[in-house]
């Protein structure tokens, strides 16, 4: 597994120089130069390989405290199922903290597209209306997002917490607060059904995981991804619209919100204001446990996948063992302090001279 992709200060060759001392600078995050490539704390394959572990201890875990319930069919098919959601989110979410933002308004854009979408007058046009009312909302949301960061020159943090509570107020609007259920029969005939025995909302996280893996990997638009988040003034001295950029990054993420919404409807049958609570925060965390820096120019899809089934593995453990929800948040709250401790030295490594 070697998807793994770091952008230390320049995005290219001819944008590092030598700084007199026997290494290269481009700008921040540089990695001190020798021979094989730059020094790391783990390599690629190494962390991959520690998160699978904690991915085995977990179910090891289930399996010897819930021996009867853990690997049956009916639980491992609703994990996938709870994992399928939030894993389309955090695909998105990849991107926008690879290319250096954030993003904390996902869960109320999912609310408020699963809102949008089971209005009766969306639903009495049939489901093509309502899977099109979803995703125009949803990138709409993201690119506001994307024009407030970019051109507006509004902090990611705060541009994305005043989205939060727009989309969740504009959401408890429209619905009065009220759950609106899908009387569309042909929206649950299509995204409630099996393919090939296998649920219908596990082939469309699969299908936007492998989407989203070969959009950053290998494409232009993943490469500038990584650039912008590396280094933005290299990014834009190197020919890229940084602005651009940055906001259609932001409109991938809406996309992906949207993607979530119709999976959550399918799911609860339903849409609400409070669907995609603590998204933002799940999210984040499977990216930051999967290997993506929070300072942008490193991105890991693979991680990513492995840090959202961790973090449903780890909720579906504790829900078998009737435990408070309290400690598990605690848990989660946990992982991801140790996870940005273990960035942060390996980042100092990389930085520091070698005498």
């Amino acid at each position: 597994m070697t998807e793994d992709i770091q952008v230390s200060g320049s995005t290219s060759e001819q944008d590092a120089r030598p700084d007199g001392k026997g290494r290269t600078t481009g700008g921040a995050g540089d990695a001190p130069a020798r021979p094989g490539g730059p020094r790391r704390l783990l390599p690629t394959d190494m962390r991959l390989t520690a998160l699978l572990v904690v991915l085995l201890g977990l179910c090891l875990i289930g399996y010897l405290t819930r021996p009867d319930a853990f690997l049956t069919e009916g639980n491992i098919s609703t994990l996938l199922r709870l994992a399928a959601a939030i894993g389309v989110v955090s695909v998105g979410m990849t991107f926008v903290i690879t290319a250096g933002g954030i993003d904390l308004s996902v869960g109320s854009i999912v609310a408020l597209c699963s809102v949008w979408m089971t209005t009766w007058a969306t639903q009495s046009y049939g489901v093509v209306v309502m899977v099109l009312c979803s995703v125009l909302v949803g990138i709409g949301c993201g690119l506001v997002n994307g024009v407030l960061v970019s051109y507006g020159k509004v902090m990611p943090f705060i541009a994305t917490l005043a989205m939060m509570a727009s989309a969740r107020g504009l959401a408890e609007r429209i619905s009065g607060r009220q759950t609106q259920v899908v009387t569309e029969p042909v929206f649950g005939t299509i995204f409630r059904g099996d393919l090939l025995g296998v649920p219908v909302l596990i082939w469309i996280f699969a299908a936007v995981f492998a989407g989203g893996w070969v959009l950053l990997n290998r494409t232009t638009f993943g490469r500038r991804t990584l650039a912008v988040g590396g280094n933005p003034e290299a990014a834009r001295l190197a020919g890229i619209n940084v602005r651009r950029h940055t906001t259609l990054v932001y409109g991938l993420a809406g996309l992906c919100c949207s993607i979530a919404a119709i999976m959550v409807v399918a799911r609860t049958t339903a849409g609400a204001s409070t669907n995609g609570l603590y998204y933002e925060l799940d999210a984040i965390a499977a990216v930051v446990i999967g290997g993506t820096l929070l300072s942008g120019g490193r991105g890991s899809m693979i991680g990513t996948l492995i840090g959202v089934l961790i973090f449903t593995t780890l909720g579906n453990v504790f829900t078998l063992n009737n435990m408070q929800t309290d400690i598990q948040n605690i848990t989660k709250g946990a992982l991801i302090v140790l996870a940005v401790l273990i960035q942060a030295h390996s980042t100092r490594r990389r930085r520091a001279p070698r005498s």
